[in-house]
C-alpha cells in the first residue's frame, strides 16, 4: 500500500491497457502526422528507418548508461568503450536523416559514459557546450565520491540554430542588493522578496530529482525532471516546433514539450514505460505547471512553488 501523499505512477501493463492503446507501431514509412504528438511502441533502430526526412527541431537522448542496469525486465549489460562508442554512433547514423539542417541535439551521461559520447559527436555536430548538472540523489560511496552530478552534451546540427537565452534566465536571491543613486542595480524587489534574473551557465544546481510525492515521479529508475528538460526545450526550440526523443522512457521529453506548447514524438521499447508516459500526457491535459519553472521564471531550488497554468494548443508544426 502506498503512502497517502505517495503520488508515484506505477500502472502494471494490465492495468494499463487502456493507455497502451494510444500508442503506434511504425513497420512502415510514415509521414510526420501519422506519429506528431504521438508515443511509439517500439525498437528505434528499427523504428529509425521509417521516420520521416528532416523534420525534428530539437533531438533530446536520454541513451542508456554504459553500465549494468536493468529496466523493468529489460537489461543493458556494459560494454567496453569502444562498444559504447559504435553503439553510440548506430542510433546517431539512424536519427541524422530525420533532423533538420537548424537543429539542436542534448545526450544525457555520466561520468563514465561521457567521453565516449564526446568522441562520437564531434564526427557529426558542432558541438557547443557540455552541461553539468547536480542531481543531489544516489547512494553514498564508502571508498570513492559519491556521484552526484551527470553530462548533457549541447551540439547543433549547423552554425544556424535556435537559442533562446531569454527564456532560460534564472531567478536568484539577492543576497548583497546594491544601490545606484537609491534605485536597485540590476536587481527588483518582488513579493517574494530580492531577485536578479541571471544569464544561465553549465552548471545547474536548481534541479530536484522527482522523488515520490511529486505528481511527475514514476518508478522508473531514471528518470529526468521535467524542470530539466524544460530548460533545453525552452533554449533550443520555438513554440510549434517538433521536439523528438527516440529513447523515451517514462515521456519527460514528451510531457515537457507538451506543456510548453512544443509538438513532440518519442520512441519506447518498454511497454511499461509507453503506459506511464501516455498517463502522464492525459494528466497534463488538466495540470500543466513545471516544478521549478513559474510563469516564465526558472527559480532556484525551494524559492516557490509553481502555478497551475491553462494548456495551450502547440502551433501548426513547420515543414
Amino acid at each position: 500500500m502506498k503512502a497517502q501523499r505517495n503520488r508515484t505512477i506505477d500502472i502494471n501493463v494490465k492495468d494499463g491497457a487502456c493507455y497502451l492503446r494510444k500508442c503506434v507501431s511504425v513497420t512502415k514509412p510514415v509521414d510526420v502526422s501519422g506519429i506528431l504528438d504521438r508515443t511509439i511502441n517500439g525498437d528505434f533502430m528499427q523504428v529509425a528507418p521509417f521516420l520521416p526526412e528532416k523534420f525534428i527541431d530539437l533531438l533530446i537522448v536520454d541513451p542508456p548508461y554504459n553500465l549494468d542496469k536493468v529496466f523493468h525486465g529489460r537489461k543493458f549489460k556494459k560494454m567496453t568503450d569502444e562498444l559504447y562508442e559504435e553503439y553510440t554512433e548506430n542510433w546517431i547514423q539512424a536519427i541524422l536523416p530525420a533532423l533538420k539542417d537548424t537543429a539542436s541535439i542534448y545526450v544525457c551521461c555520466d561520468w563514465i559514459s561521457s567521453p565516449s559520447i564526446w568522441r562520437v559527436l564531434k564526427k557529426y555536430f558542432f558541438i557547443r557546450n557540455r552541461i553539468t548538472w547536480q542531481r543531489e540523489k544516489g547512494r553514498g560511496a564508502l571508498s570513492n565520491w559519491k556521484n552526484g552530478m551527470e553530462d548533457i552534451w549541447f551540439a547543433t546540427r549547423s552554425k544556424d540554430y535556435t537559442f533562446n537565452v531569454d527564456a532560460v534566465k534564472i531567478r536568484r536571491k539577492v543576497i548583497a542588493p546594491y544601490k545606484v543613486d537609491g534605485k536597485p542595480k540590476g536587481w527588483e524587489e518582488t513579493a517574494q522578496g530580492k531577485f536578479r534574473d541571471t544569464f544561465p551557465s553549465n552548471f545547474w544546481n536548481d534541479i530536484s530529482i522527482p522523488y515520490w510525492s511529486m505528481p511527475e515521479n514514476t518508478a522508473h529508475p531514471t528518470q529526468k525532471p521535467e524542470k530539466l528538460l524544460a530548460k533545453l526545450i525552452l533554449a533550443s526550440s520555438n513554440e510549434g516546433d517538433i521536439v523528438f526523443d527516440p529513447f523515451l522512457g517514462s515521456g519527460s521529453t514528451s510531457v515537457a514539450a507538451k506543456k510548453l506548447n512544443r509538438h513532440y514524438a518519442g520512441v519506447e521499447i518498454n511497454e511499461q514505460y509507453c503506459i506511464w508516459a501516455e498517463k502522464r500526457l492525459e494528466m497534463a491535459e488538466e495540470e500543466s505547471s513545471i516544478q521549478g519553472y513559474t510563469d516564465g521564471i526558472f527559480w532556484e531550488r525551494n524559492t516557490a512553488i509553481s502555478q497551475k497554468k491553462p494548456l495551450k494548443e502547440p502551433k501548426k508544426a513547420k515543414k
